[in-house]
């Protein structure tokens, strides 16, 4: 499969290095460059790229404000690449893949591009199986009732324990004492009662292990467990804030206010 690229940096000498160094990597295709946030947001809107790697500090609209501006889509996946560590957290909060420091080491490099195939990957299996059941649908709904019943028998078979390697130790979780977890990259922090903990792995594949039934995702970047949440607050613009058992509260966004109302029923 080859991923199609767009390259954004205000710096032409950036592009062109960033460039010779993804020669190597035969299914990546650089289909557009772009020197400005403004000028990206139109090719990412317009060419609907599988990937954008993206420098923060531009004039004008900067890395974030383009991330910000091609939500209404189905957006790319995103590698930050810049001068400057200390964006790394908010890089991570906007579930970049990875986070890129100038000049960027070819073994970083190959590690993120064999992140992005892998997301790539488990996005098309997703997308196809979704395709599946809407073609099914129509055409044999007993078919597609079946998956759906498929789907309902693995519900019970969802982790009880998750074993976390942290700090050179493993920790053994029981899922029902995690209040939350937040996206930082490929790395989930993991927070219970008492602890907090870091796990190397994407949201998406932590997800498929949890119950949905208890684990909802409430932004973008947070999953929480509901039968912990004992008050909802509610905040401006349509948002609001779970109080979790511990006291801690987690924001909830716009987009997943629906996870809300099973609480003010």
């Amino acid at each position: 499969m080859t991923i199609r690229t767009i390259l954004v940096d205000d710096e032409k000498l950036a592009i062109q290095g960033m460039q010779l160094r993804l020669e190597p990597f035969e299914d990546v295709e650089v289909i557009e460059t772009c020197q400005n946030g403004r000028e990206a947001i139109r090719a990412i809107k317009t060419l609907k790229p599988d990937l954008v790697f993206l420098d923060i500090q531009m004039p004008g609209f900067d890395g974030f404000s383009v991330v910000q501006g091609v939500m209404e889509i189905d957006p790319p996946l995103f590698v930050f690449v810049t001068a400057f560590q200390e964006h790394a957290i908010r890089a991570f909060e906007a579930n970049a893949v990875n986070y890129l420091m100038k000049p960027v080491d070819e073994d970083k490099l190959a590690d993120t591009i064999e992140r992005v195939r892998q997301r790539l990957a488990e996005k098309k299996s997703s997308d196809e199986a979704d395709r599946l059941r809407g073609v099914l649908s129509e055409v044999a709904p007993e078919a597609a009732q079946d998956m759906e019943d498929g789907d309902t028998e693995t519900a019970g078979r969802y982790e009880k324990l998750i074993n976390v390697k942290d700090r050179g130790q493993i920790f053994r979780v029981e899922v029902d004492t995690i209040e939350h977890i937040e996206a930082a990259g490929d790395y989930m922090c993991i927070y219970t009662g008492d602890n907090s903990l870091i796990l190397r792995e994407t949201m998406k594949d932590l997800e498929r292990r949890l119950d949905p039934r208890t684990f909802q995702r409430v932004h973008r970047s947070t999953i929480v467990n509901l039968d912990q949440v004992r008050q909802v607050k509610p905040h401006t613009n349509g948002e609001c804030f779970l109080v979790l058992d511990s006291g801690a509260e987690v924001k909830v966004s716009r987009s997943y206010r629906d996870v809300v109302a099973r609480f003010v029923h």
